[in-house]
């Protein structure tokens, strides 16, 4: 069983990056399926607010349970004052499994994250190099599971991303994925030092391809056990903890 973990979809309202103009599925499903992955988590392009595109990949992964699971998003700015309101409609009303926030949009703040621990809603966040704050996360939210994607850094910050590995090893609510990630050293120190069941596959498509992003787990060799964890079973562990009755 393979899972991609982050995959974008949808179009951005900004126009200054990929990230946040378009991203579309047409070249990514084809990918993927070369690349023998069975599932794949969706999140928003980058907008200043995420309700049509929630209720898009809400749509989605109604229509097509079988290959699509759903991350919503929300704007830590735009949305600031109906935090509780946005995320109980993304977990009751859109059945998704998790919570995106970029720092592109804003710093994650303390409302989030109480929203987000009621319903034991994973949260990837990404921090754009600024991992030292992660380790405040951690502390304030012991029980709110965090993933850095990245390693901290996509813009290959490897001194971020060296100090996040730190982080990542000493907190159990910290994961990270695997998308971008170019050092391999880097990774392979990730796993060396917080072990398998902290790193989650992902490939940041459409943008990244995911049979180019899957072949660096492959070039790890790793054990059948621990290649399993990190391509389904670390992400399939944080959405199985999710309670939308609350």
């Amino acid at each position: 069983m393979i899972i991609d973990s982050h995959c974008h979809v949808g179009k951005g309202d900004c126009l200054t990056d990929p990230a946040n103009t378009s991203a579309s599925l047409k070249n990514y499903l084809q990918q993927a399926q070369w690349a023998g992955i069975n599932k794949t988590i969706l999140l928003p392009a980058l907008n200043n607010t995420y309700h049509n595109l929630n209720k898009k990949i809400a749509a989605i992964t109604l229509r097509w349970p079988q290959k699509f699971v759903g991350f919503g998003m929300i704007h830590p700015v735009n949305d600031r004052g109906n935090e509780k309101d946005v995320i109980e409609k993304i977990v009751k009303e859109y059945n998704l499994s998790g919570l995106k926030i970029h720092k592109y949009d804003g710093h994650i703040n303390r409302q989030i994250c109480s929203e987000a621990a009621k319903y034991n809603l994973p949260i990837l966040y990404d921090v754009m190099g600024d991992v030292a704050h992660v380790e405040l996360l951690a502390q304030e939210f012991p029980k709110v599971n965090f993933i850095i994607p990245h390693l901290g850094s996509f813009a290959d910050d490897w001194k971020a991303q060296q100090y996040f590995i730190h982080i990542l090893a000493q907190y159990p609510n910290i994961y990270t994925d695997t998308s971008g990630v170019r050092r391999f050293e880097l990774l392979m120190r990730a796993y060396k030092s917080a072990g398998p069941n902290k790193i989650i596959f992902g490939s940041d498509g459409p943008w990244l391809n995911p049979e180019v992003e899957l072949f660096k787990i492959k070039a790890m060799r790793l054990s059948k056990d621990h290649l399993q964890m990190i391509l389904s079973q670390n992400i399939q562990s944080l959405m199985a903890q999710v309670k939308r009755l609350v």
